[in-house]
């Protein structure tokens, strides 16, 4: 495989679009050739404290360009977060205090230096440049957009047509961003698919001030753990980078089996192919480890897997458990006996037999305290005798044949 194709393979690893791809292979070709790195740039306005996974996914993407050996540019938007990004929002957003952004900024060089190799990262504070420019070089910077192609934005868009207010200043903020990129040089910027309007301003203006327009990569928003809405500390399905470590473990170990691929994708390095061939249990547990090991240290890692597998492994059937089901001579093959997928089934905590199935193969399922993991498996009842089954990881059923 060539340098280049290696290269590709990291960058493009969970990536949503490329714009455009041709660039980039140019881009990277001349980088190669000339041994110089690509400038990539990555944005975040400090509205908030604390981080979450979600926000990790441009900086894993920002880290794969910093192991290619490319330059890593870490953009704190103090002056762009005291606007407040108008991107998918119904209305206009309460302004933060310069004191707000300042303290919620140095939390965040604190967390992401848990990715990012602090020595091969320049962080810039946006309002270097903007805090600098006059009223009269603001008035230039907005001359080079038009209010219609604004109004393409679908937020602004929508909230015009229902009527709802836009700020003027709210058009300034996709302006600075992509100014941002203009002051920086920016060969390459991510950010999420959110955010792809205004990260092809950046490219347009780059073209205005006689600069090469840099390559935008835009990356998904992240599942929280419900799997179904993005990451956000308001809806309540986020992973903090400062959560305690057995929280963490236990938040990661609540993701379905399909989202755990995807964080796999997007939060890691580790080989797709691999990880399928594990045990789903074996793989989630390792991804839990590996993300506290990441946060918290490799030995805070180990000792959250550990209590975690101790907690489960040690947990009671409980007194009132989430079933009781009681099978007469006609549900029984011969009046004693019935396949496990079909009395997985029977019980409800399941929500098809394919499930069931599914659930069986994986050992998934403990039958009158033994895991069980063939599929074709038949259990008999004995009259009068109630077997403890234990489905998933926190579900239970007592059954027992009708006398």
């Amino acid at each position: 495989m060539s340098e280049l194709s290696r290269q590709l393979d990291l960058i493009l690893r969970g990536t949503v679009e490329v714009i455009q791809r041709a660039e980039l292979e140019t881009k990277l070709t001349r980088s190669l050739k000339e041994n110089r790195p690509l400038r990539v740039k990555a944005g975040f306005d400090p509205t908030a404290p604390d981080l979450h996974l979600g926000h990790t996914v441009l900086i894993h993407k920002l880290k794969h360009f910093q192991d290619l050996g490319h330059q890593v540019l870490f953009l704190i938007g103090d002056f762009t977060g005291m606007i407040g990004d108008p991107t998918g929002v119904s209305e206009t957003r309460r302004a933060l205090t310069k004191e707000q952004v300042q303290e919620n900024a140095k939390t965040y060089q604190r967390q992401i230096f848990k990715i990012l190799d602090p020595q091969k990262t320049v962080i810039e504070f946006n309002s270097t440049w903007m805090g600098a420019m006059t009223a009269e070089g603001l008035i230039q910077l907005a001359a080079h957009y038009r209010v219609a192609r604004m109004m393409e934005r679908d937020d602004f868009h929508k909230r015009f047509h229902e009527q709802k207010p836009i700020s003027v200043h709210e058009f300034l903020y996709p302006l600075v961003q992509g100014y941002d990129s203009v002051a920086m040089k920016a060969d390459v910027e991510l950010g999420g698919t959110d955010q792809k309007f205004n990260l092809l301003v950046g490219r347009e203006l780059q073209r205005d001030f006689g600069q090469e327009s840099q390559v935008v990569i835009t990356m998904p928003l992240l599942e929280g753990t419900d799997g179904i809405k993005k990451m956000s500390k308001s809806v309540g399905n986020y992973i903090a980078l400062e959560d305690k470590p057995e929280d963490m473990f236990g938040k990661v170990m609540s993701i379905s089996d399909a989202l755990m691929l995807r964080y796999y994708e997007l939060l890691t390095t580790e080989d797709l192919a691999r990880v399928k061939a594990l045990h789903p249990m074996e793989a989630k547990q390792s991804l839990a480890e590996l993300l506290v090991a990441r946060y918290h240290g490799e030995e805070a890692g180990r000792q959250a897997r550990g209590a975690f597998q101790h907690k489960f492994s040690e947990r009671e059937f409980p007194d009132e458990p989430d079933v009781r089901l009681v099978l007469t001579e006609q549900d029984l093959k011969d009046g004693q006996s019935i396949g496990l997928v079909d009395l997985v089934a029977r019980t409800g905590l399941v929500t098809s037999k394919s499930e069931a199935r599914r659930l069986v193969i994986q050992g998934g399922v403990e039958f009158d305290q033994k895991k069980q993991s063939d599929a074709n498996a038949t259990v008999t009842l004995d009259a009068g005798r109630q077997y403890q089954m234990k489905i998933g990881r926190r579900k239970f059923a007592v059954v027992e044949r009708a006398k």
